[in-house]
C-alpha cells in the first residue's frame, strides 16, 4: 500500500513532521513531532503541534500512533501534548534504555528518573511491526547516530529521522555519546537494501549550497547514486574516516541540553520542585 503523507516544517529547528495516513481509511500516525522553544526565555509553545491538531481533525484522522525516530538532540518533541489531543499510543526504539542511562547520569537525574523506557507506551525493536489502520509498518534498527535509531517502513515510504538526509547534504552526525560511524554506515546498507524506488523522507534539512528549497523526500535509489557521503559504492573506511573527520568539526546543537532532558522522558517535562516550578539543569562541560 502507498500511504498519504504530509509534511509539517518547522523553521526554527530545519525538523520535519510527518502525518502518516491509511489511504483507505481515517488512520493515521505522526513521525517527529516538535514542541516550540524559546531558549533565551525558557518558554515553550505549541504553534508547531496546533497545526498539526488542525490538520488531523479536519482531515477526520483518528491518530493511532505518535512515534519517534530516537531521542532528538535539536527540538523538544510534542508527543504529549498530541497524545493528549488526539489520542494514540507512543513508540520509540527499545534502546532508549542505553540513551536514558547515559544521559541520566549526565544530568544527574538520580534514581527517581526511570531507565526502562516506562514513559513511553511501546518500545520497538528490530524485526517488529504494528499498522496504522490497514497500514503494516515495520521497524528497522538503524543506529549510529545514536544507539536508538528506528527506520519506519510504511508501506513504500520509509521515515529515516536523522540517519540519512537529502542526497545533496549526506548523513548524521555520530559523535553524541553512544553514536558510531561505522554502526551508521551499516544501518544505512541496511536502509539502502529496499526497494530503490522506496520513498525517503527525512527528519531535517538544511538547504545544501546552492538549493533554493527546502526538501524532505528522496528515494532509495537516489540515496544510492547521488549522496554526498555515503553514494558511489563508498567503502566503509572511507565513509568513517570522512565522518569522523567532519564530526570534530561540529559544534553541539543549539538545543541539546533542553531537548535530552525532555526527549529522554518520552516529551514530558521534568517534575516539579516543591515551589511548583519546572526546572531544566546546564551541565558544564559535559558534552
Amino acid at each position: 500500500m502507498i500511504p498519504d503523507v504530509k509534511a509539517f516544517f518547522d523553521d526554527a529547528t530545519n525538523t520535519v513532521s510527518y502525518v502518516v495516513r491509511d489511504p483507505q481509511g481515517s488512520a493515521c500516525a505522526i513521525i517527529d513531532s516538535v514542541l516550540d522553544f524559546d531558549h533565551a526565555s525558557g518558554r515553550t509553545g505549541t504553534a508547531s503541534a496546533d497545526r498539526i491538531c488542525a490538520y488531523v481533525r479536519e482531515a477526520g484522522l483518528k491518530t493511532e500512533w505518535i512515534l519517534e525516530t530516537h531521542v532528538h538532540a535539536d527540538h523538544l518533541s510534542a508527543a504529549p501534548y498530541l497524545q493528549d489531543h488526539l489520542g494514540g499510543k507512543i513508540g520509540i526504539g527499545d534502546q532508549i534504555t542505553v540513551v536514558q542511562d547515559t544521559f541520566g547520569k549526565v544530568f544527574n537525574e538520580g534514581s527517581e528518573f526511570q531507565r526502562d523506557g516506562s514513559q513511553f507506551d511501546a518500545l520497538f525493536k528490530e524485526g517488529d511491526s504494528f499498522h496504522i489502520g490497514q497500514l503494516r509498518g515495520e521497524v528497522m534498527h538503524t543506529p549510529g547516530h545514536t544507539p536508538a535509531c528506528l527506520t519506519y517502513v510504511i508501506g513504500d515510504a520509509a521515515f529515516v529521522g536523522d540517519t540519512l538526509f537529502m542526497p545533496d547534504f549526506g548523513t548524521a552526525r555520530c559523535d553524541f555519546p553512544g553514536g558510531s560511524s561505522a554502526a551508521l554506515f551499516n544501518s544505512i546498507q541496511k536502509i539502502l537494501a529496499l526497494p530503490d524506488d522506496t520513498r525517503v523522507f527525512v527528519g531535517h534539512d538544511y538547504k545544501a549550497p546552492g538549493r533554493e528549497e527546502y526538501a524532505w523526500q528522496t528515494t532509495v535509489g537516489e540515496q544510492k547514486a547521488l549522496n554526498v557521503h555515503i553514494g558511489h559504492g563508498r567503502t566503509i573506511e572511507e565513509f568513517v574516516a570522512m565522518r569522523d573527520a567532519r564530526d570534530a568539526t561540529l559544534g553541539m546543537p543549539r538545543l541539546i541540553l533542553p531537548s535530552l532532558q525532555v526527549n529522554m522522558r518520552g516529551g514530558q517535562m521534568p517534575p516539579p520542585d516543591q515551589q511548583g516550578d519546572v526546572m531544566l539543569k546546564l551541565p558544564l562541560n559535559k558534552l
